[in-house]
């Protein structure tokens, strides 16, 4: 019994070093196994004009993080272009990159502009979002390069 019980903590720490070894890297806001967009399907926003929760048995990786989808058609279509469908500054909040840090995007707080996804933090912060949309992104898309690889405690 003891022989068994060593045997399974062993595959659990490999699985456990398997699964770190191919987490997504800080430029992109998934969990710790890999998970993005807490399993909303990226495609879904452009074709049904929602956030929608992916199938787990639906999935595709890219860039180490894992995506849910609601179809195979959904998966097909992100396959054949990712960067269509991926939401901006790695999925993090996209008011918070504007401001030079990296917070939880919330998939339900989001807004397709000019064919990019992106992602708020909270109602209040999408709020403020909206009021600049344009000065935001632009603020975000020249803070990002100097902050995309920091993980998030490395910009508090």
């Amino acid at each position: 019994m003891k022989a068994v019980k060593t045997l399974i903590s062993g595959v659990a720490l490999s699985v456990a070093l398997t699964t770190a070894a191919f987490a997504a890297g800080p430029e992109i806001n998934a969990s710790n196994t890999g998970l993005a967009l807490q399993g909303y399907d990226p495609v879904a926003y452009f074709t049904l004009g929602a956030p929608t929760e992916g199938n787990y048995t639906i999935t595709a990786t890219h860039n180490d993080a894992t995506y849910r989808f609601v179809s195979e058609e959904h998966k097909a279509a992100f396959e054949a272009d990712p960067e269509a469908y991926l939401p901006q500054y790695g999925g993090y909040c996209a008011f918070g990159a504007a401001m030079g840090f990296k917070f939880d995007g919330d998939p339900e707080l989001w807004k397709v502009v000019d064919g990019e996804l992106f992602l708020n933090l909270a109602q209040d912060i999408q709020d403020r979002w909206n009021a600049d949309i344009p000065g935001f992104i632009q603020q975000a898309d020249a803070k990002w390069s100097d902050i995309e690889h920091k993980t998030p405690s490395e910009l508090q």
